[in-house]
This record gives C-alpha cells, structure tokens and sequence, in this order.
C-alpha cells in the first residue's frame, strides 16, 4: 500500500523479494532482463540462465503478492463502504425520534441522544449527520459545550436556525395571524393580527394565508406545510368546524379543504391541516411549554371567547372518536347562571370567559382592542378595585368547579391555564387551587399541580406542529435524500 492507502503498483524497474543473504533481497533488472546481482557480479553462461529463472519466478511470486494485497484493500474499502451503509440503514429507522428529541429539546448533545435512542455511538452519530445534510439540524463539536457523561465534550445538538418552516394560521373571534414556525417551536415571523372576522370562511382563509405567502416571499424561507388552528371542534376525518359558535361561520363549514385550497393556490407545498385552538395550545406547550414531561396533562384556556379544554396522553392528543373530545366549555358550573350559545345555562364557557370577566365587573367592553386584552388589562391595571376583586373571585371560583370535576373524571398528573385563565391563577392562585382541591376528590389526596401556560401564542406554535408531524414521523421521506 502507498502513503495515501492505495495498492502497490508493480512496475518493471523495482521488485522486493526476501534476501537469503541478510540483505533486502533487492533485485534491479535491466531492459534486458539480464539480472545485476547484490554483489555485483555480472552472471554468464548457464548461471546467467539460471539466474534470469530466478528473477523470472521471484517477480511472478511478488506480481502475486501485490494483487493479492490489491484485492485484500479493495475488499477492506467495499467493506467499509458497506458498513457505513449499513449503519446508515439502521440509523434512517431513528431519523424521526431523533428529530423529534432535537425539536422537544430533549437531545442537548449527541451523548444524550444516543442514550434516548437505545443506539451505538456511531449509529447516533451517523444519523445526526443526515439529519444535518437535510437542514433541519446543526451539530456542534466545539470545545466548551455541554458535555456527555465522562471524557470530552460531546457533540451539541440544536435546531437549524435557517432551516424550512410551516406556516401557522390561527382565526378566534377578533381577528386572525398568521405566522412562520421553525423546528423548536420557535416563531421565524408574525403578520400583524387583523380585524374583523367575515362570515365567509373562504374571505377570511384565503387572507391569512395571502398574509403567510408574504411573509415566506420575505423570508424566503423554504415551507414543509400549514396549520391552522380554529375555535371550533373540528370533526374527523371530514375537517369540518362542528360548532364555531363564536364566529359567524355556518355550523359543519368545511374549514380543511377551504383551507388546503387556499394553500394550494397560493403555491405552497406541504399538507394543510386544521385543529382546534385549544388542543393546538395543548400540543405545543406539551412539546415546549408548561406541559413538558407530563404523560397526562390537562389544559383549559379562554382566549378572545369562550373556554375550550385539552388533554394530552402520552404526547398524543386525545381527540375521541371523532374528534370532539374535551369540549370543556360545555360544563355547568352555574345552574342558574348565563345563557349559554349551545341552548344550556351557566355553562363554563358564558361563566369564564373575557366577556364574562368585564361584565362581571361592571364593564361595558369596547371596540378598540380584543376582548381578550380588555380583560387582561382590567385585571392587571385595576385589581384593588372592589367591582374588579370580586369579578375576579367569581371567575375563581367558576373555573375551579369546572376544573375539580374534570380532575375527578379524567385523573391528570398536571393542570394548565391559557389566556385570560392563566391571568386568574396568577391574580389568586391559594384560592384556585383550595376550590379545586375542596371539590376534587383526587385533589384532595394528593393534589394536581395548576401552571400557567408559558408560550405565547401557542395556538399558532401548536397550528405548526401539525404541519411538522409528517416531518417528524418521516424526515427522509417528505423532505427527501440530503445532497
């Protein structure tokens, strides 16, 4: 083999054979053939004869050699190539969790992932390579990082900043936004929030996404799909919004299809997909929030009307048979309490929500800002205000009866609280947490931990992971092989 691990060439100038003598046994032939032995003797006769024979079977014997040595590296070469197929087969199997412990953040470093994968160091490291090679993540070997267990720092694992994005669109009763969401949950981009909401849902979709082509146009960033998050159940498999009782869209309007239509004519790639607000809000803070490591975890938020609740088991979305799982805000938590949109009385939705706050409090709300922002200002602004306190303790105690019997039904291991909800923990939590306590019965034996949500918009973040999850489950397969 050469200096750069190339087989040896046999040439017609040098052959190498070993020495009787003690010598190195180097022979040097002329053009001839005539052979010069060590000595420097010059041959003649039959002895001249005898020794162009030797010299005859001793460069045969090292020709031999040599192929022997050629054929010996080619197939340690073809060995090698195939083991690192081999182990890149095996590793395109954890591409998907591998970029779903990244994306969580469960994977700071190379060492880390190895250990969640279950895999060799050199499986995991070939795996964070394609990965690499696909744009999704970046690998980190610079010293002073965080380190693996014992011995040198091990490789930092961290989403591509400049990677591709899905486009979040979320539409609540005062507006809509659109946004651009990376790997990570982080938002690349916003457009500014718009008012008002159409009674044309094809009206209002096809903005929000003329409102995401802009931003991808600015960004020019490359898109793997769309979300989008409604407040309404939306039955499966149709795609339909059952019930948006608080926009004024028709009852089973077919949100999906208008939605991957006006995707598709803007010329986005990717599927386009459509889920409930607050269960959108359930699964990002599951995946980057509040709700990290909880295997049953429980949200209830209100946002700009209405109160909506999900639950995440096992970090899937538990949307029941069809989809409608969770519709909390159908609670009676006031028997003799407010007409409700869905023909009850007093339920949690009319009991909890931003316009029950204000008017609670002795309110008018106005149109300037949303509902949603007009309560939280009134609370956090005018909370010693008598009118104000008490609105706050009714509220209080109505997502308390609300949240104890959902405890006692579905047993979750942690509780949080989105949009004007999470205000109300932060304004009293002693006494959110004592009604649900009192009420509960698992409350009380032990209790459940009640956090505020932490992402901010998290309906949109969630809108994007639906966009993501084909990604996730598949990353060689939707984005394609890496160059």
């Amino acid at each position: 083999m050469n200096g750069n691990g190339a087989p040896r060439r046999v040439g017609d100038v040098t052959t190498v054979s070993a020495g009787t003598d003690g010598t190195d046994g180097t022979d040097r032939t002329d053009g001839t053939g005539a052979a010069e032995g060590t000595g420097g003797v010059e041959g003649a006769g039959t002895a001249e004869g005898s020794d162009r024979a030797s010299t005859s079977t001793s460069a045969s014997a090292s020709a031999s050699t040599s192929a022997s040595a050629s054929a010996s590296a080619s197939a340690s070469a073809s060995a090698a190539a195939g083991s690192a197929r081999t182990k890149l087969e095996r590793g395109r199997g954890a591409l998907g969790p591998a970029l779903e412990l990244v994306h969580t953040g469960r994977a700071p470093t190379r060492a880390v992932l190895t250990a969640e994968l279950g895999v060799t160091r050199a499986t995991a490291g070939a795996v964070a390579a394609e990965l690499e090679a696909l744009g999704l993540i970046r690998v980190d070997s610079r010293p002073g990082g965080a380190g693996g267990t014992q011995g040198r720092p091990s490789h930092r694992l961290s989403v591509d900043e400049n990677g591709p994005v899905a486009l979040a669109a979320q539409v609540h009763s005062d507006g809509f936004r659109a946004a651009l969401v990376g790997l990570g949950g982080r938002i690349v981009a916003t457009a500014p929030g718009r008012v008002p909401v159409s009674a044309d849902p094809a009206q209002v979709l096809g903005a929000v996404v003329e409102a995401g082509a802009a931003l991808l146009a600015q960004t020019g960033r490359r898109c793997i799909g769309a979300g989008l998050a409604v407040p309404s159940a939306v039955a499966e498999p149709e795609g339909t919004a059952l019930n948006p009782l608080h926009l004024a869209w028709p009852a089973g309007s077919p949100v999906r299809a208008i939605f991957a239509d006006c995707v598709k004519e803007a010329g986005i790639d990717g599927p386009a997909l459509t889920g409930n607000d607050v269960n959108l809000a359930a699964l990002a803070e599951h995946r980057h929030g509040a709700g990290r490591s909880a295997q049953h975890l429980l949200c209830v938020a209100t946002g700009h009307r209405g109160v909506g609740g999900a639950l995440v088991l096992d970090g899937r979305l538990h949307s029941g048979s069809s989809g409608l799982a969770l519709e909390v805000g159908h609670l009676t938590v006031n028997p003799e309490g407010r007409a409700c949109h869905c023909g009850s009385r007093g339920c949690l939705d009319v009991e909890a929500d931003p316009l029950a706050f204000l008017t609670a409090a002795g309110r008018t709300p106005g149109p300037e800002v949303s509902l949603l922002q007009q309560a939280r200002d009134l609370l956090r602004e005018e909370s010693a205000d008598p009118g104000v306190r008490a609105a706050t303790e009714e509220l209080i105690d109505r997502l308390g009866l609300g949240l104890a019997g959902l405890v006692n039904i579905l047993n979750p291991d942690r509780i949080i609280l989105g949009g004007l909800h999470r205000e109300l923990l932060y304004a009293d939590p002693e006494r959110l947490r004592a009604v649900v306590a009192d009420r509960s019965l698992w409350g009380r034996s032990g209790g459940v931990p009640i956090l505020p949500c932490t992402l901010d918009h998290n309906s949109l973040v969630g809108a994007a992971e639906l966009a993501w999850q084909p990604v996730l489950d598949d990353p060689l397969g939707t984005l394609g092989t890496a160059a």
